[in-house]
């Protein structure tokens, strides 16, 4: 089987086993819902107040999403063996590993962009500063499942790792969040937002390129 025939396929397994499990698929989502939902209640219902804040808690919502669900990343594929069968033999694990990350994307990335819009109304954005969110969320969230992938492949074998799994991804994490919620801010504001989404671009070829084999390192070491 060729590499992209072998990505295909771990793609295709991974989005099936997620959605015969709706509440794996579902918590993220209800997650980002919440969170944002809850946040104007609790804050100042000053629009200016909301406008401000709104970037930075909608990112950080989707980020704390993201991380709910990097736990079972790996862990079936581990307890079942077929982790350890891939891993010993002739296909690329580092190919393995970027399709199981984009399967968590479509899963737990993509639909937090689609719902982003109509999250962002509760926080009076602009429509200039809806349109970055959902671009910044597009470039910026697969980073996120790229980096998440290699604290989850390094927890993979250890029970309630969720708290570790936290502490290993989010300093990984701050740069997507810090441009993301920059990016967003500055769109609100009717200011040119081409500096962040460079930088997420840049961290999204990065990350593509590069992360995939640190997860092939980490999961090796896991079933070590």
């Amino acid at each position: 089987m060729s590499t992209l025939g072998l990505m295909a396929a771990v793609l295709r397994r991974d989005l099936a086993l997620a959605y015969r499990r709706w509440g794996d698929v579902a918590s993220p989502v209800m997650f980002f819902a919440i969170v944002s939902s809850l946040f104007p209640l609790a804050l100042s219902p000053r629009r200016e107040v909301l406008q401000q804040l709104g970037p930075g808690v909608l990112w950080i919502a989707a980020l704390l999403s993201m991380l709910l669900s990097l736990n079972a990343l790996f862990r079936q594929d581990v307890e079942d063996g077929s982790m350890e069968q891939l891993a010993i033999g002739p296909q690329s694990l580092p190919a393995i590993m970027l399709a199981k990350a984009a399967a968590h994307w479509l899963v737990a990335g993509l639909p937090l962009i689609l719902l982003a819009p109509l999250l962002a109304v509760t926080y009076h954005l602009p429509g200039p500063g809806v349109t970055a969110l959902c671009v910044t969320l597009l470039l910026g969230t697969p980073t996120l499942s790229l980096l998440g992938s290699v604290g989850a492949a390094l927890t993979a074998g250890v029970r309630q790792s969720g708290g570790l799994l936290a502490l290993l991804v989010l300093p990984l994490c701050l740069p997507v969040l810090i441009f993301g919620a920059r990016g967003t801010a500055l769109a609100a504001g009717g200011e040119v937002i081409s500096g962040p989404l460079y930088l997420l671009g840049a961290f999204a070829v990065l990350a593509t390129s590069l992360v995939p084999f640190a997860s092939a390192v980490a999961i090796r070491i896991s079933l070590d």
